[in-house]
């Protein structure tokens, strides 16, 4: 198989020097918006030209590789390796393809809130977290905690992460619903089975090419000390911000900054990322207000299972997926369940 040619690397690369074309001419910059939308298009050509003629360079190299095996040469390690490599690689490519959604490539905003039940429901947001944070490792995101409440006791009553990195919303975006656990809990002294829920919300972080308009008399901004268990590094100033926006009373709010100036602004960008994603909805005509559809977060709404007890299975609801590999998925192995959640997105639409 030639992977150039699969790819179709050639109408990609004309792509890219079509772009660069449109660049060069000095009448272009003066559209802000239209330069930036090229811009943003070239890269993602550039990191599609990039993965997947680092496939057919691997593809080559193990053919090689399997040539001087077949006469006896000890490669056997290598060929092991440069087949790992290719096959990652491949998976990566083939979830680039189910991507088509016009947000698809950008950073992700991604939010945890605990249901009902305190501590158990609190400690079980710090598991989800810690679950996507090790996911972001393998999939080379940076992430970014913008702002973080811990809980009284354990756990956490809230937290907001922004994910940087090729895809990083395409991938993330079908994590949002509510999120079931069932334990043997460790806060339980009788040892008894205990049944949690947290929701999980992905928002696409808006770029300069999106204009979000916000009326500051909308606004309401509040400031206030960072929280926190205690330690040398909480603030003493007021320098955590939270910010309302007052027609659909989305709150969001940062204290991860010692600059009271840094947390305003990554409390817009939050703002502008989930007032951007209410308007997808509204025009979609799913819902009219994106807090109306935060489903309650209890028995009934949920969307993945995750039992430790009295057997060990993960399950997702809306495809069925199952793994009773429970370590490794709470590790941040989820790429088979969202590879499924993209497939059944794409057949939705046809």
């Amino acid at each position: 198989m030639n992977c150039e040619a699969f790819f179709d690397l050639s109408q990609k690369k004309a792509e890219i020097e079509a772009i660069n074309k449109e660049l060069s001419t000095p009448n272009i910059w003066k559209n802000q918006k239209k330069s930036q939308s090229l811009q943003q298009t070239k890269k993602k050509l550039k990191r599609d030209v990039h993965l997947f003629s680092r496939i057919n360079e691997n593809k080559e190299e193990l053919e090689v590789l399997t040539e001087l095996a077949e006469e006896e040469e000890d490669v056997e390690e290598e060929l092991k390796q440069s087949l790992a490599t290719f096959e990652k690689d491949l998976t990566e490519a083939e979830l680039q393809t189910l991507f088509y959604e016009e947000d698809d490539f950008r950073n992700a905003i991604l939010t945890i809130h605990p249901g009902a039940g305190g501590t158990e429901s609190q400690d079980w947001a710090q598991m989800l977290l810690r679950m996507y944070l090790r996911y972001a490792e393998r999939k080379k995101f940076k992430a970014e905690t913008i702002d973080s409440q811990p809980g009284e006791e354990a756990g956490l009553k809230s937290v907001t992460v922004r994910f940087e990195g090729d895809y990083a919303y395409g991938n993330l975006s079908q994590e949002s619903g509510v999120h079931r656990l069932v334990r043997i809990s460790p806060f339980d002294a009788s040892k008894r089975r205990h049944t949690s829920f947290a929701a999980v919300f992905v928002y696409p972080e808006v770029d300069e090419d999106i204009e979000v308009e916000i009326n500051p008399d909308d606004l309401r901004i509040d400031t206030f000390r960072s929280s926190g268990r205690g330690g040398q590094h909480i603030n003493v100033t007021d320098s955590a911000v939270r910010i309302t926006h007052i027609p659909t009373g989305i709150v969001v709010q940062c204290q991860n900054e010692r600059s009271q100036h840094k947390n305003k602004a990554t409390s817009m960008k939050v703002l502008k990322a989930r007032l951007y994603d209410l308007e997808k909805k509204k025009k979609r005509e799913k819902l009219e207000k994106l807090e109306d559809a935060k489903p309650d977060i209890a028995w009934g709404n949920q969307i993945r299972s995750y039992v430790l007890h009295p057997y060990r299975m993960i399950k997702d609801l809306r495809t069925n997926v199952e793994s009773g590999d429970v370590e490794r998925v709470i590790d941040g192995d989820i790429d088979e369940f969202i590879k499924a959640l993209l497939l059944l997105r794409i057949k939705s639409k046809e």
